[in-house]
């Protein structure tokens, strides 16, 4: 099928990017240069570092996690809330991938360091991409500008990668990938996967299998994956920044026009039709 740009508000900076997993075909891509803020999308950094970690022996995946008070924070997540958040830390990282946690990000990021997971995306060959800071509920001046950033051509690849066991190793890909199964985020591009958002590890709705990270602040919307299907396989990623106001509703009907054109290409079914699940 061929896919198409819907039309975009010029109030709003798209970066675009979806590839086509088995041949690297570029579908349909836009502006995927364009620098964005990512909000929780680097957090992908922070996983793969906890992966590599994890395999390599020198972190435990049933050590528990330490926070300390100044980097306590609240809204994403449900750490915060638990009545004991020294999780284990495998259990932290599960946290981050399926609520986006920020409690435990920043535990994840205290305990590995802040400048090791800050270099994870130049080591992957990033020039435009990475995770700057730990999540603050009040960004100073001496602070940096975001949490993450980066561009559609880098993040599309970095999913691709992911899929193909090449981010540090195949155990480590395979890992944060499965980590990434659980992301209960299903209310931008994936809403159109019509997926079970709180239960889709596995092969779901027409046989889809959805490995993804969301990232939303005040001012952006972000949505990074692989999805599978019958038919095919497409890495992609679709990120909106807006500098004034609320555009979050136009932007959320443009990024499902395009997970809709992404799960016709996948399943070569329509909305509605039955396939295996």
């Amino acid at each position: 099928m061929t896919f198409t740009l819907p039309p975009l508000r010029p109030e709003v900076r798209w970066s675009i990017r979806i590839v086509a997993l088995d041949s690297d075909e570029v579908l349909l891509e836009h502006e995927p240069d364009a620098q964005l803020k990512t909000a929780s999308v680097g957090k992908i950094f922070l996983l793969v570092e906890v992966a590599r970690r994890l395999f390599d022996g020198t972190l435990r995946a049933d050590a528990r996690v330490e926070i300390p008070a100044e980097h306590r924070v609240a809204d994403s997540g449900i750490l915060y809330r638990f009545t004991d958040p020294r999780v284990a830390v495998a259990d932290a990282a599960l946290l981050v991938a399926a609520f986006s946690d920020n409690l435990a990000t920043n535990a994840l990021i205290h305990l590995c360091g802040l400048e090791r997971v800050r270099a994870v995306a130049g080591e992957l060959g990033l020039r435009d991409t990475a995770l700057l800071d730990y999540i603050r509920d009040e960004r100073a001046p001496e602070h940096p500008w975001t949490p993450s950033y980066g561009t559609a051509r880098e993040l599309a690849d970095v999913m691709r990668r992911l899929d193909r066991g090449e981010i540090v190793s195949r155990d480590v890909s395979r890992q944060v990938l499965d980590w990434l199964g659980s992301d209960a985020d299903t209310s931008m591009l994936a809403d159109a996967f019509l997926l079970d958002s709180l239960a889709h590890v596995g092969p779901e709705y027409q046989g889809m299998v959805l490995r993804h990270k969301t990232g939303s602040i005040e001012t952006a919307r972000i949505d990074v994956g692989v999805l599978r299907g019958p038919r095919a396989g497409v890495a992609y990623a679709v990120g909106a920044n807006w500098a004034v106001g609320d555009k979050r509703a136009s932007t959320i009907d443009t990024m499902r026009e395009l997970g809709e054109q992404i799960r016709r290409h996948v399943t070569g079914l329509a909305r509605d039709e039955e396939g295996d699940a």
